[in-house]
């Protein structure tokens, strides 16, 4: 049994179901570990269907081991699995930063959300973006924060991407926290800015030129 989020579990268990795969927590070889498998699916051509999955699962194991290099706390591959085209992958047991921000103080509101911007800078700046930056996709463990779910990623810098990477979080902290919005992104840009240096400024005018264009589209 493994106590997550406060309820006994008995493992494995299905903790996760997402569009492109499903997320278990389970034991592997001794240790409590997280599984991420990627399903199959049924519009696609079985052979297509498979080589894409096999595909997305490789590129993925690379950008964690990529990004790790880079300094930023990212859950650890043990094991890729590709008959079932899974990664057995530690786990980092603590909240969602978009469950820990409901539940903190204002002043570790903003601490956590200063030290997301200095781990996206740092990552830009190493030539990674993650392509899916929202608050579910940061894991607080006694404050520290990982970064997960790279299915997304990708190697580039190209200021539009990091825009896009900057775009994506910035919505997700008004869809969930509306109420302290302004505060939370205000800390996240201190702390972007404080690693990225004077060229954090071509990255944010490009995340408002990105929201723009895609409000242009919304309009038709």
């Amino acid at each position: 049994m493994l106590t997550f989020r406060g309820v006994e579990a008995k493992l494995p268990t299905l903790i996760y179901t997402g569009a492109e795969a499903e997320i278990y927590i389970q034991e592997w070889f001794g240790e409590i570990v997280i599984r991420k498998q990627r399903v199959p699916k049924s519009y696609r051509a079985p052979m297509l269907d498979s080589n894409i999955r096999h595909m997305r699962t490789s590129h993925e194991a690379t950008m964690l081991r990529e990004v790790r290099k880079l300094g930023v706390a990212v859950p650890t591959v043990q094991h890729i699995d590709q008959e079932s085209t899974s990664l057995i992958m530690d786990f980092i047991n603590g909240r969602t930063l978009k469950e820990e921000l409901h539940l903190i103080s204002k002043s570790e509101r903003r601490t956590r959300c200063r030290a997301l911007g200095e781990i996206l800078a740092a990552m830009h700046l190493g030539g990674v973006v993650h392509g899916d930056v929202t608050l579910s996709n940061v894991i607080s463990q006694n404050g520290k924060l990982f970064l997960i779910d790279f299915g997304l990623g990708n190697f580039s810098k190209e200021v539009e991407a990091r825009g896009v990477d900057l775009l994506l979080l910035n919505r997700s902290m008004r869809s969930t926290h509306y109420m302290y919005h302004a505060e939370l992104f205000r800390s996240f840009v201190e702390g972007y800015r404080h690693v990225f240096g004077r060229k954090s400024r071509e990255v944010f005018e490009k995340m408002g030129e990105v929201e723009r264009r895609g409000r242009y589209f919304e309009r038709g």
